[in-house]
């Protein structure tokens, strides 16, 4: 965890490399990031634990088993 002389010197090293103008546009875009990426991350959460409906929770997948020696080996 940072102490406030650490918060501290790295404001002073923000304002100093990006301005004091450019600084409260950065701050604003670092939280719609953030936000964005929470609710992004709730909506996944949410959608793993709704279960399909029909109570099958895996996934069909359609194709055809291949058999031979040019099928290489995992």
């Amino acid at each position: 965890m940072l102490g406030i002389s650490e918060v501290a010197i790295l404001i002073i090293i923000g304002i100093l490399v990006f301005g004091a103008k450019k600084l409260p546009e950065l701050a604003r875009s670092a939280g719609k990031s953030a936000r964005i990426l929470k609710s992004e991350a709730k909506a996944m959460k949410r959608e793993n634990a709704e279960p399909e409906a029909g109570g099958d929770t895996g996934t069909a997948v359609e194709g055809s088993v291949v058999k031979g020696a040019d099928v290489p080996r995992t």
